[in-house]
């Protein structure tokens, strides 16, 4: 089966310092492959630290802040994982408000590892099935969600995954709800 294409499309990766570099990476890479213009949205202009587990990663470069990044002119939104990343966006409201603006345009939005957390503040997830890192589940079924553990979780255009090693089906599956668009 062939990947779907995203020529035209433009997907928005939110993110901060902390997130985790392989989580950011891949995705990246699977959309631009896709054929999908991608930018690395921020709180702060520049570049943004990633961490492979415990250890610094690699820097990104920051392509605009979210203050000045408009949800309308984005086709999808990816969340990386890593503990700090979301755990830091949480406590940003433009971030929550952008991510919450893809929920309410029924815009896709995919999220790994430790990413949904910020679903929670975003008002994301009650009613929704999803997945996580293991010790998410608590937040997450607490904010209404039905948590499960399985490599990803596709709900209406809402696609999770629990760590790296799902980072294939997590790719495979955020590019199909992307090519399908608004659910």
């Amino acid at each position: 089966m062939s990947t779907p294409s995203l020529a035209g499309k433009t997907i928005a990766v939110v993110a901060t310092d902390g997130f985790e570099q392989v989580e950011l990476d891949q995705p990246v890479a699977a959309l631009k492959a896709a054929g999908a213009k991608v930018e690395v949205i921020a709180p702060k202009a520049g570049t943004i630290q990633g961490f492979e587990h415990h250890d610094k990663g690699q820097t990104v470069a920051v392509d605009r802040t979210i203050d000045d990044a408009d949800p309308d002119t984005y086709d999808g939104l990816v969340l990386p994982g890593g503990v700090i990343n979301p755990d830091a966006l949480r406590l940003e409201p433009s971030a929550i408000a952008f991510i919450k603006a893809f929920h309410t345009a029924s815009k896709p939005i995919a999220a790994i590892c430790h990413g949904p957390w910020t679903l929670i503040d975003a008002g994301v997830v009650n009613g929704r099935r999803v997945t996580s890192w293991p010790s998410l589940q608590t937040d997450l079924r607490n904010a209404g969600a039905d948590w499960v553990d399985e490599e990803v979780v596709v709900d209406d255009g809402l696609v999770t995954s629990r760590n790296p090693n799902d980072l294939p089906a997590f790719c495979a599956k955020m590019i199909e709800e992307f090519a399908e668009g608004r659910h």
